[in-house]
């Protein structure tokens, strides 16, 4: 059977995504999704704060033809960042994919740019890329796996200092009902643990551990759960141990518009004024 492992930045994504994603607090933010017949996907989103009343925003358009592999981008935010990337993937090999990365703020000339290089087959997936502008700087990661067990690493080198400015490690196992992970990052200073399980159709749970050599010595910990209400609706629940507790609720209103609606609340401190909440509506044409 064949097994293509995940990229090193997604081992332990299922867990991160179940206690982080759908969680909308402390902002209101509307997405409107719109495709032409040519497959170009516009889309706009806006994103304010509760707290300072700030809106963030951005333009994206995107072109896809899928025959070439050929994937374009172009961005524009409300603070004036030019931004595009340019995809190929599988074009020129299987499983192989180039990306170019830029952005431009016209008011200071601040550039970016970063050229990427993607390679997955059976039983490996490796990526390299090179900033421009910082440094520059070359990382590279790889993630090698069989039979669902699967171990990476990642460094980043600045090549004008001469030193390595990051490196992490990870091993983990990937079955279909759940997911295990132990990753250690930051040269080594912070280490997490994680599991995620899906209990059935209906249900998943998940847990986190992180400890940061640098900080203190204790240990964070977060439990995260999902609950399928029907084809339209779900659940999410989390609390860590400092008793944050997190909820949330999406809602399929009708094909095309999805709500979602989040809480975050200090169960130590449920008489003061540091509860979060927020909304998010995505629309979808």
């Amino acid at each position: 059977m064949t097994f293509v492992p995940p990229a090193f930045s997604d081992i332990g994504k299922a867990i991160n995504d179940l206690v982080s994603k759908d969680y909308p607090v402390g902002s209101a933010k509307l997405e409107v999704n719109t495709t032409t017949p040519n497959n170009i996907k516009f889309t706009v989103s806006g994103n304010k704060d509760n707290k300072s009343g700030a809106i963030a925003s951005e333009l994206k358009a995107k072109y896809t033809d899928k025959s070439r592999g050929l994937t374009f981008t172009e961005t524009w935010t409300t603070t004036n960042v030019l931004g595009a990337e340019l995809e190929l993937e599988d074009s020129l090999a299987k499983g192989l994919k180039l990306n170019l990365i830029g952005s431009l703020l016209p008011e200071k000339g601040t550039k970016n740019a970063k050229a990427g290089l993607e390679y997955k087959q059976d039983y490996v997936f490796t990526r390299s890329s090179l900033d421009l502008f910082k440094g520059p700087t070359i990382l590279a990661d790889a993630v090698v796996g069989n039979n669902g067990f699967i171990v990476g690493a990642e460094v980043a080198y600045d090549v004008s200092d001469a030193k390595v400015q990051k490196y992490s490690a990870a091993a983990g196992y990937i079955a279909p009902q759940y997911t295990i992970s132990l990753i250690a990052a930051n040269k080594f200073n912070l280490f997490s643990a994680s599991y995620h399980h899906k209990v059935n159709a209906k249900v998943e749970a998940g847990a986190k551990a992180t400890w940061n050599k640098l900080a203190d010595s204790n240990v964070a910990i977060e439990v995260g759960t999902k609950y399928v209400l029907d084809r339209d609706a779900y659940l999410k629940a989390k609390v860590d141990n400092t008793g944050r507790l997190g909820l949330g609720y999406t809602q399929v209103l009708r094909p095309g518009i999805k709500l979602s609606l989040g809480g975050l609340f200090d169960t130590t401190r449920l008489q003061n004024d540091v509860h979060k909440v927020g909304l998010s509506l995505t629309l979808e044409a």
